[in-house]
């Protein structure tokens, strides 16, 4: 894939083509699964399987029982990072970036929940040494911590303490919560006990951010804090502007870059690619319309009562959902269109969901791919 020249504005073709690119949805890739995850700056995970669904949209042989021995041996985590969303890291990046991301859980905490509301005026510092000493023993689930800590503070909402605990101290969720075809109640470790290692001190979010673009960009300062989350963005990218590049929207909104962004060629082919239910490519934007068109965003989004779907990336751009169903005991793979689709088009998708089907569902049969107009209604 070559690069190409490196014009002033970048048309939504284009800045499409350079998302896939950095996400390895342009060709599946034959890297190591802790690699692609820290390239990828960790997956959306709030459903346990979409890290797997993501991971298999972007390597070549992906096995997912591989990713659960990794999940297993505490080389790869679940952790509330970006965003204050749970999502799976490398043992190195939940060190690293939970004390940079440490600022959005606690202002989602305190500004964006009820519970900070619900405990003002409440020493929270002694909540989260009764919380840490309870999770220094074991793993404790939300319900548990609730359980404990309630006859503590027997005048205060019992779930208020448990999501403090939760949001204010570094944690990871333990297994076998998000292990390949095994479940588990959300139960709760420090991180630092876990990994066995202590944080680490640099809070600083430069790093990251250079991260993101180089796996997101080029971007905009809103973009960047829809990623992340975190305030302050616009100072911290003045600081890194002598060791970026920039270019412009077609809006003419100003796009920042690492020097050596990958940008391919606006006509290179984008293969068919599903997409799990959470997956950042299409969640890390302020402006999504280098992924999906915004109509068609909210002609998805009214299709949401129908319950949780991914989206088919066709042509590079969301055209499509897909959700699994079971009918008389047979899996089957249901594909609501937002526009019809040509022939050849729907030969693609047809064999990348039957190959889905086969990796979510081994013993699912060909042909259980079915078709509909996404309902709006």
């Amino acid at each position: 894939m070559t690069l190409a020249a490196s014009p002033a504005t970048l048309d939504r073709r284009t800045l499409n083509r350079a998302l896939l690119g950095r996400q390895l949805l342009l060709r599946r890739e034959t890297r190591p699964i802790p690699e692609v995850v820290e390239h990828l700056v960790g997956l959306q995970a709030q459903e346990p399987v979409d890290p797997y669904i993501g991971l298999w949209s972007r390597l070549v042989g992906f096995d997912p029982e591989e990713l659960g021995r990794l999940i297993t041996e505490r080389r790869v985590l679940r952790a509330q990072l970006m965003r204050a969303t749970i999502h799976l890291v490398t043992d190195r990046d939940a060190q690293a970036l939970s004390p940079v991301m440490r600022p959005v859980l606690r202002r989602t905490f305190f500004s964006q929940s009820p519970f900070g509301r619900n405990l003002a005026g409440l020493d929270l510092d002694a909540v989260m040494a009764a919380g840490r000493a309870l999770i220094e023993e074991q793993p404790r689930t939300r319900a548990e911590l609730r359980r404990l800590l309630g006859p503590r503070w027997p005048d205060r909402d019992a779930a208020s303490l448990a999501q403090a605990v939760t949001y204010l101290l570094p944690l990871v969720q333990v297994p076998p919560r998000g292990v390949w075809k095994r479940s588990g109640q959300a139960k709760w470790a420090l991180t630092e006990v876990w990994l066995g290692r202590p944080l680490a001190s640099d809070a600083s979010p430069e790093g990251a951010i250079l991260r993101y673009l180089a796996a997101f960009g080029p971007a905009t300062v809103g973009d960047i804090r829809t990623w992340c989350g975190l305030s302050g963005i616009r100072e911290v990218i003045e600081r890194l502007r002598p060791g970026l590049r920039t270019f412009r929207d077609e809006s003419g909104r100003e796009l920042w870059d690492v020097p050596d962004g990958l940008i391919p060629d606006p006509d290179t082919p984008a293969p068919v690619r599903f997409l799990p239910v959470y997956d950042n490519v299409v969640l890390s934007h302020q402006d999504r319309s280098r992924i999906i068109d915004d109509d068609d965003r909210r002609r998805v989004l009214a299709a949401a009562y129908e319950g949780s779907f991914g989206t088919i990336l066709i042509d590079g751009f969301a055209r499509a959902t897909w959700r699994m169903a079971r009918e008389a005991g047979r899996p089957s793979l249901k594909i609501g269109l937002l526009d019809p689709l040509s022939a050849s088009d729907l030969d693609d998708v047809t064999n990348e969901g039957e190959r889905l089907l086969a990796f979510i569902e081994p013993d699912a049969e060909a042909g259980d791919v079915q078709f509909q107009p996404l309902s709006t209604a």
